[in-house]
């Protein structure tokens, strides 16, 4: 019986990725059982050969590299690795540009999960690479959140829409927390079908939390005497495409939880805001394109990728 099989994914990026695996492994004592699988989501080939040597110094039973031939997303590179696992109690889906910082940090998320009838997901607390504070909770997305925008929110409703920047001295219920790094009760995760591979690169994370809040009463916890280096954007590098991608995956959440009408509000209102922004800033011309067209999902990367013929 595995305890946690912890998921990561690989694009382009095996530099982060081993040192990754070595700091679970460093970090882990043989008072829990464990797996990790790596997903390779259609690396070049040069890129996974690397990946491919030197994790193949550890037991198949402890590591496995699974190697998708299309890049399939965050959500579906995950799930990928979650049709892999050995049946676990948890699963641990880790960004592969981070580091533990803490000695058996599983096995502790384990424990409070135990102890915490009511929770469905836990965090470490998010450094940067400097061993620096990093936010690491964040409020459900709505329409609210995106007009009124969190500070607001958080001077308004302070008992809903937490402090993200404050340093919490205790575990705490938060709406969710980012994606880097998501200890999983693997039983109610699976049940509401995991993550939402329509989703290609964000969002999947509040998604989740919200799904086994809605359907479970199962809430987000961070656990901030746990911590974990991440180096954030190591694996992703944000331009204008990438822009459009997190808009449309906003989008897709909010007519999921929210309704069309809610959608199309957004849709104006971004709208006008990137109109005037790209007034400003032309780099920003194509984001109001993809509003003047209402935003159709057929625009995600989802639908941009391409078979790895090098596999």
């Amino acid at each position: 019986m595995i305890d946690v099989s912890c998921i990561l994914i690989n694009y382009n990026s095996s530099h982060y990725t081993i040192p990754c695996v070595k700091s679970i492994i460093e970090n882990t004592e043989n008072t829990i059982v464990y797996e990790i699988i790596v997903v390779d989501n259609a690396s070049t080939l040069e890129d996974y050969k690397i990946l491919e040597k030197e994790l193949s110094i550890f037991d198949t039973s402890l590591v496995k590299l699974i190697r998708s031939h299309m890049n399939i997303g965050f959500g579906g590179g995950n799930m990928l690795g979650v049709k892999k696992a050995n049946k676990p109690t948890y699963y641990a889906f880790i960004n592969n540009d981070t580091l533990m910082r803490s000695i058996n940090t599983l096995l502790e998320l384990k424990s409070f999960m135990e102890l915490t009838p009511n929770a469905g997901i836990a965090s470490p607390q998010m450094l940067d690479e400097n061993k620096k504070f990093r936010v690491t909770i964040d409020h459900f997305s709505s329409p609210q959140r995106e007009i009124l925008r969190r500070p607001i929110l958080e001077a308004l409703f302070p008992s809903t829409y937490l402090n993200r920047k404050k340093r919490f001295r205790k575990p705490t219920a938060v709406h969710y927390v980012q994606g880097a790094f998501m200890f999983c009760d693997a039983e109610y995760f699976n049940q509401i079908g995991g993550f939402d591979t329509n989703l290609f690169l964000y969002y999947e994370e509040s998604d989740v939390s919200r799904q086994l809040l809605k359907e479970y009463n199962k809430k987000t916890y961070i656990i901030p005497h746990l911590e974990y280096i991440h180096y954030k954007g190591g694996s992703t590098k944000k331009g204008i495409d990438l822009k459009i991608e997190q808009k449309l995956s906003l989008l897709y959440y909010i007519e999921k939880h929210y309704g069309w009408f809610s959608k199309t509000v957004l849709i104006v209102h971004f709208g006008i805001r990137y109109f005037f922004t790209a007034l400003i800033k032309p780099k920003y011309w194509p984001l109001f394109y993809i509003f003047l067209l209402g935003a159709p999902m057929a625009k995600s990367l989802k639908y941009n990728q391409k078979l790895n013929e090098k596999f």
